[in-house]
């Protein structure tokens, strides 16, 4: 009888995830919504029609803000489908999917099957997700992107496997191609987070992490090559109203810790419960959910610390509370919280 009402419910849950996906694909037929999206767009299809994959370039200059991940990959869109709405905005949406299904295996694997797909379901229609496959920015990409290294990381440690750890770096350094090194927060949050409290210091300080930073590093390569080539080998370009600009120091530093500490030359103002009141209509309609399982989560985990699995409250509360702190904030920062908060 059990077994029946399960498999009834699972049925449901799948039919569900169906129609989330069919939601979601929706927005490819949606124009690209500016500003971001558009410039973004605009960008990638720069990149396809001068087939230079090097140089990144916005209103007929050069360009240093976003690493080059999303607008390679926009780019071979655009060289396979042609120059269209759906094409800019493909690929961003598959990206979603795959870090679907991995919220879907991560739930799986540290649960059971069903609570994998409630996982996958709430990802698919919190409100945030939808509208980011309409305004198509980088965190469609890097909201799979994260999850999956995440998921790859836990793999590698469980089975000891440096195939899966091969992965995980990949990914790691894909979503660190597309929004810079900030997108390590989440991904070591939860691994090193889940590790400090259930005091599994041998696990922490296991030398594959240190052969993981050695791969990180050779699969961004190509992504520091291309800002030497565009930025570090010609000082003598006007960037951000200065000269002798680098934009391999502006990918490590001015990128991320400038705009947390609000000294590099995008700036912002930040508000510390900005991401709280975010989270009530971003995550819809599931927010007022969320809440009350982080609290229940916490009060029980707390009574059998080294039991429970703290990877994903881990990787999003440490990521929550440092964009809560930073000084640049907008709501769709919040996407790639999202797979850790079912």
């Amino acid at each position: 009888m059990q077994k029946t009402t399960l498999a009834i419910a699972e049925k449901w849950l799948y039919l569900f995830i169906g129609i989330a996906i069919i939601v979601n694909l929706s927005g490819l037929f949606v124009p690209v919504i500016g500003p971001d999206g558009t410039l973004y767009a605009s960008i990638a299809k720069t990149m396809a029609q001068r087939n230079n994959f090097v140089d990144l370039y916005a209103y007929g200059t050069d360009w240093l803000d976003k690493p080059h991940f999303p607008f390679w990959v926009g780019a071979l869109s655009f060289k396979l489908f042609g120059i269209s709405t759906w094409a800019y905005k493909l690929p961003a949406i598959l990206f979603l999917f795959v870090g679907a299904f991995y919220t879907y295996l991560f739930g799986k694997d540290l649960y059971n099957r069903q609570v994998g797909l409630w996982a996958c379901l709430i990802l698919l229609t919190a409100q945030h997700i939808v509208l980011s496959n309409n305004d198509v920015r980088a965190e469609p990409y890097l909201t799979g992107l994260i999850i999956a290294a995440v998921y790859h990381l836990y793999k590698a440690h469980i089975a000891n496997n440096y195939v899966q750890l091969l992965w995980g770096c990949m990914f790691i350094a894909c979503a660190i191609m597309t929004k810079g090194m900030f997108a390590i927060i989440p991904i070591g949050g939860a691994i090193v987070g889940h590790f400090i409290i259930t005091q599994q210091w041998k696990s922490l300080f296991h030398l594959r992490w240190l052969v993981g930073v050695i791969f990180i590093f050779i699969f961004i390569l190509p992504e520091l090559y291309c800002l030497y080539r565009q930025f570090d080998a010609h000082p003598e370009k006007l960037v951000f109203g200065q000269h002798n600009v680098s934009g391999i120091r502006f990918f490590f530093w001015d990128s991320q810790f400038g705009r947390f500490f609000n000294t590099g030359p995008i700036k912002g103002n930040g508000d510390p419960s900005f991401f709280i009141h975010t989270t009530l209509w971003a995550f819809l309609p599931w927010s007022l959910l969320l809440f009350v399982a982080i609290y229940r989560f916490i009060k029980d985990g707390s009574k059998r610390l080294k039991a429970t699995d703290w990877y994903c409250i881990s990787a999003s509360l440490l990521t929550f509370l440092l964009f809560s702190a930073s000084k640049f904030q907008l709501p769709h920062y919040l996407n790639i919280v999202f797979p850790f908060s079912p």
